[in-house]
């Protein structure tokens, strides 16, 4: 008999060609963190790459990921496609309530693993590293109207298919079944295809700065 027959003296029978699974958006599995983790370093800066900034790479997860893994993992959903999660949205209902249990439970430990740059230092890695320090920002005069706040990344093969609005509308349905009457967010001014994507939704510019705009959705 040879390789190329079987014992009933057929050949075989050829591959099964892999069938591309629609994309789906579901709640977060613990399982999903390294996903989450490399979805923030392939968008975490300013909606692009990071890689090439962060000498250590855990660090935009770190920071935009990984406190709402370990402190709202309710509050945190993945988009799936057949080669396995690209993409997350993750938040919390109440600003002030998170960043003080980031505070006791989150930014200790990261900040001995992420030490403080030198002043002068203007790498982008420094930035992540400042931000992670200053902690979830709480000196917004909007907070009361828009409690709330997210996250959002896609990696490039989930974009422009529907799945960034089917992500922010899930979470957001949770946000208000647990009392959140708003939410807001920030995006960099070197993103403008994420502001245009946030007006779409409904999200309006509530302050505007340098560095980028706030902005906010009431329900």
């Amino acid at each position: 008999m040879t390789a190329a027959s079987t014992s009933c003296g057929l050949p075989p029978l050829a591959a099964t060609p892999r069938v591309a699974r629609a994309p789906v958006v579901r709640a977060y599995r613990p399982a999903d963190l390294p996903a989450v983790y490399e979805t923030c370093l392939r968008t975490g800066w300013h909606g692009g790459d990071a890689a090439a900034h962060c000498p250590e790479a855990r660090l935009p997860g770190d920071l935009f990921g990984g406190p709402y893994a370990a402190l709202e993992p309710g509050l945190v959903f993945v988009a799936e496609d057949g080669l396995g999660v690209a993409g997350h949205v993750l938040g919390t209902a109440d600003t002030l309530a998170f960043a003080r249990c980031t505070e006791a439970r989150w930014w200790p430990a990261q900040r001995r693993r992420h030490p403080l740059p030198d002043p002068d230092d203007e790498r982008p890695a420094a930035w992540l590293v400042r931000a992670l320090h200053q902690g979830v920002p709480t000196d917004m005069p909007f907070l009361d109207d828009y409690p709330a706040h997210l996250h959002i990344g896609l990696l490039p093969r989930a974009q422009r298919r529907g799945l960034g609005a089917a992500l922010v509308k899930r979470l957001c349905a949770a946000l208000q079944a647990r009392g959140a009457v708003g939410v807001h967010l920030g995006v960099s001014a070197l993103n403008p295809h994420a502001i245009g994507f946030y007006e779409h939704l409904g999200f309006e510019t509530l302050e505007s700065h340098e560095w980028g705009r706030w902005m906010g959705c009431r329900w």
